[in-house]
């Protein structure tokens, strides 16, 4: 027996019979005011996500699903990059002529941190808490594809987007079991001396373009 296992068998001694489906009785029970639907237009949530985006200094653009690889192109020339990590399953049509593209085909840390940054799809988003969810799989990359790269360059689509947390949840509850990211703008974290520090615990860019469907 594992130490983990001995642990969770000592935890589950311990607990009365039946305590299990009396918690899930207890939880139901809870009062629940807050708010699990939204009551705002497409527009109004696409407001609120890119507002919470600015507010986490992450830079946001639009466009339409035919103009995804146009829009990638100048947001890379605007950088002056030449070559992106990318999940072994990224869309070919996103790929704009020009550049280099590396999949991420068993990569290594030193790879990736030495790389000019990752472009990457996302599963689901929050607008509320500007929240992006990426599953990690072949389609979103591995979780270290999406936090040793200093740069990350993520494609929403606003079909994706939601207005809370708890629509979020939902949504995310169809993605399980497979490993999850949840991304809230640039990585940054603040010393005992609350000196802010970006690129400690994943990107220090974020850049997001927001997807609409053809019209």
């Amino acid at each position: 027996m594992s130490a983990r296992e001995e642990i969770l068998k000592k935890i589950a001694s311990i607990l009365p019979p039946g305590r299990e489906a009396l918690r899930e009785a207890e939880y139901d029970a809870l009062p629940q005011h807050y708010q699990t639907q939204s009551n705002l237009t497409e527009e109004e949530i696409l407001a609120v996500f890119t507002d919470r985006l600015h507010d986490y200094n992450a830079l946001v653009h639009r466009c339409t699903e035919a103009e995804v690889a146009a829009t990638i192109k100048s947001i890379l020339e605007s950088r002056n990059k030449r070559n992106l990590l990318v999940p072994e399953a990224i869309p070919v049509e996103w790929l704009p002529d020009g550049f280099e593209y590396t999949r991420d085909l068993e990569l290594t840390y030193d790879d990736m941190d030495r790389s000019e940054g990752v472009l990457t799809d996302c599963a689901v988003a929050i607008a509320i808490s500007g929240t992006i969810v990426v599953r990690h799989s072949v389609y979103h990359g591995r979780r270290a594809l999406t936090l040793v790269p200093d740069y990350h360059l993520c494609v929403v689509h606003t079909n994706q987007i939601v207005e809370t947390a708890p629509e979020g949840f939902r949504r995310i509850e169809n993605l399980l079991p497979a490993p999850l990211t949840t991304i809230s703008g640039p990585s940054a974290t603040s010393d005992i001396e609350m000196i802010r520090v970006k690129g400690v615990h994943g990107p220090r860019t974020l850049e997001v373009i927001l997807v609409s469907p053809d019209p």
